[in-house]
């Protein structure tokens, strides 16, 4: 439905986040355990939060620095987890570039999958949003999400190991993947880059410091880029008279 106002469009997107705290909630939960039985305390572990705002780069980070890896392969092992950011940012960017600097910024540190999940899908369906109305859409999905995903961190960290492990609470991270990455494989080149990823990182676990995560991903994106062009250079093809 057409929004008349900015506000009308914030609260929209803080309902539509709202089912993603069953994920953020449990998520942060479990970062918030790991990370008091690595040894952090509460005000540690939520300026790891604050700082970070990535929940897969703050669990890999965290897996490798008990692990006592170099700090050189904990950095460029969290970036690589979070490289699927920038191509977040760059498919905002034709829906968002013209918002002031200090509303991108903001969105910037803001834009996590949920978020661009739902944004990306709100943009495309509704071509006839303000910007500001886009802006207010995309900061109401993260209303609900991220103060949740904060005090369940803290959460984790207090109650540390009384948390049974019979909950389950680490499968919730592939759980959530699965069901934002699902409803976005919408092409052929989405398909193509997402089995090339997942082939090659059963082939590269055997890698130290989870460098086959890093070596997977660079790899669906380029598979799923080679794909697109080639659909692409065929589509015009078929275009140009015989």
């Amino acid at each position: 439905m057409p929004f008349t106002t900015t506000k009308s469009a914030f609260w929209k997107g803080f309902r539509d986040s709202a089912p993603f705290i069953l994920v953020s909630g449990p998520f942060g939960l479990l970062f918030g355990v790991l990370a008091a039985e690595a040894g952090l305390i509460v005000p540690e572990a939520f300026a790891f939060s604050m700082a970070v705002f990535a929940g897969s780069a703050q669990f890999t980070a965290l897996q490798l620095m008990q692990e006592n890896a170099p700090v050189f392969i904990v950095l460029i092992s969290a970036l690589a987890v979070n490289l699927r950011v920038a191509m977040y940012s760059a498919s905002l960017t034709p829906y968002l570039g013209s918002a002031p600097l200090w509303q991108r910024a903001l969105a910037a540190y803001l834009t996590v999958d949920q978020a661009y999940a739902l944004s990306i899908v709100q943009f495309e369906n509704e071509p006839k949003m303000t910007v500001p109305q886009r802006m207010a859409y995309f900061f109401g999905t993260n209303g609900l999400v991220a103060p949740v995903w904060m005090i369940a961190t803290i959460t984790g960290v207090l109650v540390g190991s009384q948390i049974p492990a019979s909950w389950g609470l680490d499968f919730v991270l592939p759980l959530a993947f699965l069901a934002m990455i699902g409803p976005m494989l919408r092409t052929p080149a989405h398909l193509a880059a997402c089995f090339a990823a997942i082939v090659t990182a059963l082939f590269a676990v055997v890698l130290p410091y989870n460098l086959g995560l890093i070596v997977a991903g660079l790899v669906g994106m380029m598979v799923g880029a080679q794909v697109e062009l080639w659909l692409e250079q065929r589509k015009t093809s078929a275009e140009v008279p015989q």
